[in-house]
């Protein structure tokens, strides 16, 4: 019988990411995100009963909205204070059916075949190892006629996150050898041949760009040093760009970058619209 101990290391070995998104306390910069990710929510057509699963799910940004509806929600996230964080706040905010618990998007054995009418994946699973794996998962745990919805970060794209993850990758070592970037996962061809290698033709996949918008109360140079505080990516940059003696440039580009994006009429708020891909598979 496979131990906790055990099964734990085995995640570790399996996603080196696990490390990535324990590190810091995401939960500061998905606060930023509960509006967006309840947006995004009251589109995906949910019922009650419905049987979701949203992988990648950090500490519930979407998982939560979904439960609200009435579905019958499981979040799975490689993270495992995301993962307590997230059964706090559904504990928090009465949400029985929903719960969440530990997994890698590119092995989710513990999960049956066909167990779920719905996979939502939003900016979560783009991060997994092993892209073709991550598809086919998505794809074995999904019901015949049911559906998964991913929302990815487009490369080069000019809009927030693409540029924060260019940004810290130039103040960064280079990723080890056979690496493939999670924002491969916003061009459309490449989320066709993925999903093609699980069997679902082009046919049954639509694309469209949306928008997912950052609110923060405080001033972009604020809202820069709570991603040099708590995610993940950009503490690893600052880490690199410290021992360069670099850490003021990168402050000073991000800073920049940030108010170069900030909506708010407010100096004392930022609000960053991002554009992402958004993909529909019906499996």
């Amino acid at each position: 019988m496979t131990t906790a101990t055990e099964l734990k290391a085995g995640l570790d070995t399996a996603n080196p990411n696990k490390a990535l998104w324990e590190k810091g306390d995401f939960t500061r910069i998905a606060a930023s995100m509960r509006e967006s990710g309840e947006a995004l929510v009251q589109g995906l057509g949910i019922t009650k009963g419905l049987k979701v699963l949203d992988l990648g799910c950090g500490d519930g940004t979407t998982a939560l909205p979904e439960a609200r509806l009435g579905a019958d929600v499981l979040g799975v996230d490689i993270a495992k204070n995301l993962v307590d964080a997230g059964n706090k706040r559904a504990k928090e905010q009465g949400l029985a059916r929903c719960r969440f618990q530990e997994g890698d998007a590119s092995n989710l054995h513990e999960l049956k075949d066909h167990a779920f009418d719905l996979v939502v994946s939003i900016f979560g699973a783009m991060f997994a190892p092993k892209p073709f794996d991550v598809a086919k998962e998505m794809v074995r745990v999904t019901r015949h006629g049911g559906q998964i919805v991913m929302g990815n970060w487009i490369p080069n794209d000019p809009t927030l996150v693409a540029q924060i993850l260019r940004i810290s990758s130039s103040y960064s070592p280079p990723p080890p050898e056979g690496f493939i970037s999670p924002m491969t996962w916003g061009i459309e061809k490449n989320v066709i041949e993925r999903f093609g290698g699980a069997g679902v033709p082009k046919e049954k996949i639509s694309f469209v760009r949306d928008t997912y918008t950052f609110n923060f109360p405080g001033a972009p140079s604020d809202f820069v040093a709570a991603f040099r505080k708590y995610y993940g990516p950009t503490m690893n940059a600052f880490e690199a760009a410290e021992k360069n003696g670099r850490a003021d440039d990168l402050t000073k580009e991000l800073e920049a970058l940030f108010e170069s994006q900030n909506k708010s009429p407010s100096k004392d708020a930022t609000a960053i619209p991002a554009t992402f891909l958004r993909a529909t598979v019906a499996v």
